[in-house]
């Protein structure tokens, strides 16, 4: 039993020490150590931007590597982002999540047929600019003989168009952007 009590003194007391010298680390000392040195490279490394703030744990590199993908606060692709807004802008939308990059609309009716209705929901899969990088589920109702909304397929071929004008949009945005 004394030796159990030891060792869990030890493991207190290693505990303790631990968490005093982890609350050092926050502290912001300043004073005549704290002057910039060009080629130090534990210096250049705090500077990095990281999960965790300046200097912590950086699981997605340096900034730089991340400028030619339309980065902005959001989770994905900021130019297809704007793309889907803009393209799918005629529909009411129901909810859109910059961070998750989904765009979900609502039931839309053209003038022209008011017996049929369309919905979307377009994912954007990443942060890159790329024709992988969205996804469109269409999905289409017509009015049936009792006045009733009845799900009908929708032709693949108009899932890709919209995917496309989509990619074109951003590149388009992407282009503009470039040459400002």
């Amino acid at each position: 039993m004394c030796r159990f009590n030891r060792l869990l003194t030890r493991f207190a007391m290693i505990g303790a020490v631990a968490v005093s010298l982890s609350a050092c680390e926050g502290m912001n000392i300043t004073g005549p150590d704290t002057f910039d040195r060009p080629n130090d490279k534990w210096q250049q490394r705090d500077k990095q931007a990281s999960v965790f703030g300046d200097g912590g744990l950086s699981f997605g590199g340096k900034e730089e590597k991340r400028q030619g993908q339309g980065g902005t606060g959001i989770g994905v692709n900021a130019y297809l982002w704007r793309a889907t807004l803009d393209t799918v802008s005629f529909m009411p939308l129901a909810s859109a999540d910059p961070f998750g990059g989904v765009v979900l609309t609502d039931w839309h009716s053209a003038s022209e047929s008011p017996n049929e209705r369309y919905k979307l929901n377009v994912y954007i899969l990443g942060q890159s600019l790329r024709a992988d990088g969205i996804r469109v589920a269409a999905f289409r109702q017509v009015k049936n003989a009792t006045n009733e909304w009845q799900a009908v397929s929708v032709d693949p071929k108009a899932v890709t168009d919209i995917e496309n004008a989509i990619l074109t949009r951003a590149r388009q945005l992407r282009t503009e952007s470039m040459t400002q």
